[in-house]
Formats: structure tokens, sequence, C-alpha cells
């Protein structure tokens, strides 16, 4: 398929001259205040989602994934490009030769219209063209080129067409039929999606495993809701966490309302421990329920599966406004978390808004259940694309696509795209 072919005529991402569209809906107000006390459960981070139908999930997105090869076959046999001069920062107003290579590496990669010239002026074409180029490839869509932005840049064609080879495997491998209602966790992109009727119905920017506590890749079911959780303290954050922080901070485990159980139920007082060993994780560790304090905030949705994770809200908001959201031990937290347990439990007429509300505002533990169970699947696609012309990359975060360590992942520990 040609190039152009395949990019032009879209409703999508490329050819639009005006800013990415808002796709995550606004917080429900309670009481005249919102939600959150932070504002990133559905503020500046509304513009990294790319406004589509069309599910990661699903043989739409096979045949657009199939498409976007071939482009990046052809890109290929050209002798793909040559990396741009990163010495400077380049943004909005910027005058510079540097712009000049910008603009024809994004007029090549579909982003910018050819027939805005090659002046190497930084003016408001580019700066639209760079936002897309960035929301393309889950970056927080500033405008500014800097460390990040480069490194997706400059990442080689021929690595590229790797990562799309790859994950048009990936998602062949799923069955034809994934359910009416399911939901999508895709890890390198660190976002989830709500499916039904073979359409995104809600999109959430997500936070999952780190590199060395990787979220897994299975299939499982959503089977309940949680409302005011206890959270126990897994045995690996016991010992990897828990231990080092208690020898730095003695009143750590009070200040985070943790509390310490024996084998035979009986509460123990953290001078009972002894921090300089392993004695802690022969012990339970339960953190008491409570948005503001707890790390499972307002809701846990259970999912059973052999690794024992699952998915919660937080009361750490500020990592959705971040790019790099590898932060847990491998259980998924879920941005604008109200709204995805809306969707949840909307086919069971006992758990209406108002009642769902209720829930969020008591003060007590509550289980709730979808009227069936919901199927859900933690993938890991670092390339796609949808019918509309958008192809969007993400990093290899964990290395699955044999490409090499992810210059994205990098750049995203040490540098900042964010004007100055």
């Amino acid at each position: 398929m040609d190039r152009r072919a395949f990019l032009s005529g879209t409703a999508g991402l490329f050819g639009a001259a005006a800013a990415l569209p808002a796709f995550a809906q606004q917080s429900p107000m309670i009481g005249g205040q919102a939600e959150w006390a932070q504002t990133y459960d559905t503020g500046t981070i509304r513009s990294r989602n790319i406004r589509t139908s069309y599910p990661i999930l699903g043989p739409a997105t096979v045949q657009a994934l199939e498409g976007a090869i071939g482009v990046y076959q052809q890109l290929v046999a050209r002798g793909g490009h040559p990396p741009l001069p990163s010495d400077q920062r380049l943004k909005l107003g910027t005058r510079h030769p540097n712009v000049q290579a910008l603009r024809a590496r994004l007029i090549e990669l579909g982003d910018l219209s050819p027939n805005v010239g090659d002046s190497d002026i930084f003016d408001s074409f580019v700066d639209g063209a760079v936002k897309r180029y960035q929301a393309r490839h889950g970056l927080t869509p500033t405008g500014v080129v800097g460390v990040q932005t480069f490194a997706a840049l400059n990442t080689p064609a021929e690595i590229r067409l790797r990562q799309l080879e790859m994950n048009l495997v990936r998602l062949r491998g799923f069955p034809s039929n994934l359910g009416n209602r399911y939901v999508t966790v895709n890890i390198p992109a660190a976002y989830v999606e709500t499916v039904e009727n073979g359409q995104v119905a809600t999109r959430h920017v997500a936070g999952v495993g780190k590199i060395d506590r990787p979220s897994p890749i299975m299939n499982a079911r959503i089977v309940e809701v949680n409302f005011h959780p206890f959270w126990t303290v897994p045995a690996s954050i016991i010992r990897k966490d828990l231990i080092p922080l208690m020898q730095k901070n003695p009143n750590y485990l009070a200040e985070q309302k943790i509390r310490i159980f024996n084998q035979q139920g009986q509460e123990l007082q953290p001078s009972q421990v002894n921090w300089n060993s392993d004695e802690a994780t022969r012990y339970l560790f339960r953190q008491d329920p409570g948005g503001e304090h707890n790390s499972l905030g307002f809701v846990r949705i259970n999912i059973p599966n052999p690794h024992g994770v699952y998915m919660h809200d937080t009361p750490a908001k500020g990592i959705f406004g971040d790019d790099y959201r590898f932060v847990s031990s491998g259980c998924v937290r879920v941005q604008n978390v109200r709204e995805y347990i809306y969707w949840i439990l909307q086919d069971n007429p006992q758990w209406t808004r108002d009642a769902i509300d209720d829930a969020f505002r008591a003060a007590r533990r509550i289980d709730a259940r979808p009227r069936e169970p919901i199927p859900v699947y933690w993938t890991y696609i670092t390339a796609w694309a949808t019918p509309d012309g958008v192809i969007q990359f993400r990093d290899d975060i964990y290395g699955k696509d044999g490409v090499g360590p992810g210059a994205v992942t990098q750049a995203l520990r040490e540098g900042d795209d964010r004007p100055d």
C-alpha cells in the first residue's frame, strides 16, 4: 500500500489542522467539588489520548497494521531516514536550520502537509505536526522537541518496521470473538480501554509495572468491585520496599496506617519487629481503608489470576500526568476510575451512577459485581494502526520486541519535553 494512500483522507490524526481533541470525559462533581483533589484524572492528560472508536484488539486494527507495515517497508527500502540533529531544543517561534530537517521528517511520516514550505522557522504548522507526532508516540503533546521527542524521531525505520511486524503476530494471536464487552490493558502504552459492541467506550491512562516488576501478559475476568478495600502488602513489597523504609523512618507504618499481624492474627507493634533482618516477611501487613492514604485508593477491581495482580484506584494521581508511568509492582492503577466503575457495573440495575457515587462516599467496605464477568486482556502491544490512518508506537519497555533498549524510555528518565 502506498504511504500517501494509507495516510490521506483520514478523519483522525494525520492531515488534521486542528489540535488533538480531548477524549477523556470530565470527572463527576460531588457537593460542588471535584471528585479528586488533583486534576490529573481529567486535566492535562486528556490530549494524550487520540480520539478513535477502533479498539486495539480487533480485526480492523489487524488490517490497518498490515497497511502500516507496507508503508514502513517502502520507507526502509528507500534507505530509512538519517538521524535528526538534536543539539538544539526546538519549539514554537524558534528559528534555526534544524527546523528544516524536522519539517522534512514530519512530512515524510505524514504528520505535516508537504504544502507548508521548508522554512527554518518553527511556526504553528510545525507545532501542530509535532503535537500529533508526540501523541502517536505516547508523549504529552507539548509541541516542544526535546530529549524525548528526538529519541522517538531518531528511532531507525528498521526498528519501527520490526515493531509493526512483531505486533501483527501478537494481534493475530487473539481470538476473533473477544466478547461483546471487554477491557484491554496495553502495558507498553500504560493505558486501559473499555470496548462495547466493537467500539471503544472509555479510555484511561494507567500506571503499570516497573521494568524489574513487570505487569504480566494474561487474560482474566472482572468479577467484583471492592469499594474502600483493605490493602494487604505483597511479600515482594515487604522485602524490597517496606523493610528499607522502616530502617530509614521507624514511623513509616504509623504514618501510612499499616498494621502488622502475626500468623495467629494478633496485632503487633512496629517496635516488636527486628527491621534489620527478614523477620517482617513472616507477618501480614494490612493498610486501613481510606482513599486519601490507602495504596488502592477508593476502589479495587478484582480479576482472579495466578499472578495475584488486580486493577485499582490510587491516591497518587500525579503519575497520570507523567509520560513515564511504569511505577507499580505489577498491578494496574486506573485514571478516572469512577468512569471505569460506571462502565463495569452498568449492566447491573442495582448499581446506578447514584448508587456508585454513594459507595464512593461511604466509609465502609462495599462489594459490587457486574451482571456477568467481563473479559480483561492484559496485552503487550508496542505498535498498532487504525483504519483512520493513525500509526502509533510505544517503547519496548520490557524488551519483548527484540529491538534493543528503548531510547524513549531512557530519555524519559533523563530528559523533559515540557516547555521551560
